[in-house]
């Protein structure tokens, strides 16, 4: 089972540190700022043996070089995305499988915030580190893919366990609830996450891990099914995929 902390960075982004105790092996799941990795490493007295990274951005792969100088790590990203992962050693496909000690990650494409988006599924510690493609309550916004691969992607997702623990790699459940709520106030799980998440963040205490149960019972983007987010999108014999396009517009222009 793996040992797993939260490092916060940056504004608002999680860092992951995932731990096998029994052969010590050690990563780090999309690291943002190379400071923060070096000082909960130091106080754990772990040595970083991988970087884990789900997807391209900045604000994912910005201490990959500097961690993997400073630790010898191997650096590891979406096959499809080589030429964008700084420091990359190791590239995945669909269903590539690699080992963190005694656990395996299983790697899962999922194309949709950008094209080379992969996630990392543990089954042993159930566990999903999903960087940008699923939030607590929303999902990610399509800088480069299209409404059907991101729809596409989430399917997989919804479909690995409920009780599997969602590790993404933001702190926008708070505003990902207000969105919610309104598509579809009538939902009594959503009101009380939503109230759960409120004071979870006035002591600046992270929302995160969710799991997938509790997401296809809250996230609007699980739930196009929904007969009353339907009616708010006046959508009631739309397709799966139109509602979910009609969410994700309207999520864009919320504020």
């Amino acid at each position: 089972m793996l040992e797993i902390s939260i490092i916060p960075a940056l504004a608002d982004n999680y860092i992951y540190l995932l731990h096998e105790p029994d052969s010590r092996v050690t990563a780090v799941v999309d690291p943002a700022a190379a400071l923060p990795v070096m000082a909960a490493l130091q106080r754990c007295g772990f040595e970083l043996n991988y970087i884990f990274n789900t997807h391209h951005h900045s604000d994912h792969i910005g201490a990959n070089l500097e961690l993997k100088a400073a630790t010898g790590c191997t650096v590891v990203g979406a096959k499809a995305d080589h030429s964008r992962i700084p420091g990359i050693d190791i590239g995945l496909d669909d269903g590539d499988r690699i080992a963190l000690g005694g656990e395996t990650l299983l790697a899962i494409d999922t194309p949709g915030h950008t094209v080379g988006h992969i996630v990392y599924y543990s089954a042993g510690s159930r566990a999903l580190f999903c960087g940008d493609t699923l939030f607590s309550l929303g999902c990610g916004r399509l800088f480069e893919g299209s409404a059907e691969q991101m729809w596409q992607s989430l399917q997989k997702l919804k479909a690995l366990p409920a009780e599997t623990k969602i590790y993404c790699a933001h702190e926008y459940t708070e505003a990902n609830a207000r969105f919610a709520l309104t598509l579809e106030p009538g939902n009594p799980q959503l009101q009380r996450r939503y109230a759960e998440v409120c004071q979870l963040r006035r002591s600046n205490a992270p929302t995160l891990p969710s799991t997938i149960g509790q997401e296809l019972a809250t996230n609007p983007f699980l739930r196009e099914h929904s007969s009353e987010i339907r009616q708010h999108l006046a959508l009631p014999a739309a397709s799966a995929l139109e509602v979910f396009a009609a969410m994700r517009r309207q999520k864009d222009r919320f504020r």
